[in-house]
C-alpha cells in the first residue's frame, strides 16, 4: 500500500515539475504566440495546484510556524481562471491576431473566490500582530480554521460550474466556426481536431471531478472521501492532463509555420487581378443594387450563392483587398442605411433599435457595437449630434 501511495505522489510531483517546465517553454519560446502564452498560464496553474497537494502530503508546510504561515497566506490553488483561459486559448488559436480587451478582463474577476481563504488568514494574522485578539485565544483560531476548511469544501462547486460552463461555451464557439461558411479558410483541420480534443479531454476531467465532488460536499461523506481516496482520483488525472497538454500544445506551437492563416494568405496572393476586380464589382452590386444587407440572416454562404463566387474567394478578397471582414463589410452598409433612415420622417414612429432592425441588424447589442466602432459615437449620440447640426 505504501508503494502505491508513493507511486501516486511521485506521479503528482512529476506532473507538477513537467507543468512548470513546459509552461516556461511555451511562454518564453521565440515562437511564443498569444495562444501559447495563454496555454502556458493554464498549465502553470494546474502544476501549481499539484505542487501544493504534493507539498502538503509530504508535510513541507508543517516544518515550522513560518512555513505554516506561508501555506496559509500564499494562494496556490487558483482554479477560477481555468475556464476563461480555456476559452481564450481556443479563441486565440483560431485568430492569431486576438488581443485581450478591457471587456475580456471581467472573465477573470471571479478569481477572488480562490483568494478568500488567504484573505481570511491574512486578516487573522494581522489581528494577532496588532493585538486585536490574543494569541492564546484558541477558540477563535479554531473557528477561523473551521470556516476556511468549510469554505474549501464548498468552493469547488462554483469552480466546477465555471470551468464546465466555459468548456461548453468553447465547444459551441468551435461548432459555430465550423458551420460558418468561412470556417474552412480560417482553421486548419489539424488545429481544429486538436482544439476539439482539448475540449473533450477537459470535459472527461470534469466528469471525473464531478464524480468525486458529489460525495465530497456531502458533510457525512467528506471525511470518508479524504481518508479513503484522498485527492488522488482528481490529481492523478490532472497530472496526465498536464503531460498531454504540455506535449501536444508544444507540438502545435512548433507547427506554427504551417498555420492556416499563412496558407490563406498564399491562396489570396494567387488570385488574379481579374478575379479580384470581378468579385469586388459583384459584391458591391449585391449590396448597393440588390440590398442583400437588409436580410438579417445573410451569411457568407448565401452571398456566395447569390453572386456565384466561392466562399473562400469572397473571404480572401474582403480580408486582403477590401481590408474588412465579412461582418464589417455588411454592417457598414447597414450603418449607412441607418443614418439615412434616421433622418427620414417616415421612420419617426420607430425607436433607434427599430430602425436598426429595419436596416438588417438582428441584435441590438451587435448594432450598438458596430455603430460605435464605425462612427466613434453611440447611436443616440449620433442622433443628438444630427439634430444639433440641423
Amino acid at each position: 500500500m505504501n508503494f502505491i501511495i508513493g507511486l501516486f505522489r511521485t506521479i503528482i510531483l512529476l506532473g507538477a515539475v513537467q507543468g512548470f517546465i513546459v509552461s516556461c517553454l511555451l511562454f518564453f519560446s521565440k515562437r511564443s504566440t498569444q495562444s501559447t502564452r495563454i496555454l502556458s498560464k493554464l498549465i502553470f496553474l494546474m502544476a501549481l495546484a499539484s505542487f501544493k497537494l504534493y507539498a502538503s502530503m509530504q508535510g513541507w508546510f508543517d516544518y515550522n510556524d513560518w512555513t505554516r504561515v506561508l501555506d496559509a497566506v500564499l494562494p496556490m490553488i487558483i482554479v477560477m481562471p481555468f475556464g476563461p483561459l480555456i476559452f481564450f486559448y481556443v479563441k486565440s488559436s483560431v485568430d492569431p491576431n486576438f488581443k485581450f480587451s478591457r471587456k475580456d478582463r471581467i472573465h477573470f474577476y471571479p478569481i477572488i473566490i480562490d483568494f478568500i481563504p488567504q484573505i481570511i488568514a491574512i486578516i487573522y494574522i494581522i489581528a494577532l500582530i496588532t493585538g486585536l485578539i490574543k494569541n492564546n485565544y484558541k477558540p477563535f483560531g479554531l473557528t477561523v480554521g473551521s470556516i476556511i476548511d468549510d469554505y474549501n469544501v464548498y468552493v469547488d462547486i462554483p469552480r466546477w460550474i465555471a470551468v464546465s460552463s466555459y468548456l461548453l461555451w468553447s465547444a459551441k464557439f468551435l461548432n459555430n466556426l465550423k458551420e460558418r461558411s468561412d470556417g474552412a479558410a480560417t482553421l486548419s483541420q489539424i488545429k481544429f481536431k486538436w482544439l476539439h480534443q482539448f475540449i473533450r479531454v477537459f470535459l472527461v476531467f470534469q466528469i471525473i471531478w464531478l464524480a468525486y465532488l458529489v460525495p465530497y460536499i456531502i458533510p457525512r461523506y467528506t471525511d470518508f472521501m479524504l481518508s479513503t481516496f484522498d485527492w488522488y482520483p482528481l490529481y492523478i488525472p490532472m497530472a496526465g492532463l498536464i503531460y498531454w497538454m504540455g506535449i501536444k500544445g508544444y507540438m502545435m506551437a512548433d507547427n506554427s509555420a504551417n498555420n492556416p492563416i499563412r496558407k490563406l494568405n498564399a491562396a489570396v496572393l494567387s488570385l488574379s487581378s481579374g478575379i479580384i476586380d470581378d468579385a469586388v464589382i459583384l459584391l458591391t452590386k449585391a449590396m448597393e443594387a440588390d440590398k442583400l444587407y437588409l436580410d438579417p440572416s445573410l451569411n457568407l454562404q448565401l452571398l456566395s450563392r447569390h453572386i456565384n463566387i466561392p466562399q473562400k474567394t469572397i473571404s480572401a478578397v474582403l480580408n486582403q483587398h477590401v481590408h474588412k471582414s465579412f461582418n464589417e463589410f455588411v454592417n457598414d452598409y447597414r450603418i449607412e442605411a441607418f443614418k439615412e433612415k434616421l433622418n427620414d420622417p417616415a421612420m419617426n414612429h420607430l425607436t433607434i433599435a427599430g430602425i436598426a432592425f429595419e436596416c438588417g441588424f438582428n441584435s441590438q447589442a451587435t448594432f450598438q457595437r458596430a455603430f460605435k466602432q464605425s462612427t466613434g459615437l453611440s447611436p443616440s449620440e449620433f442622433r443628438n449630434a444630427s439634430v444639433e447640426i440641423e
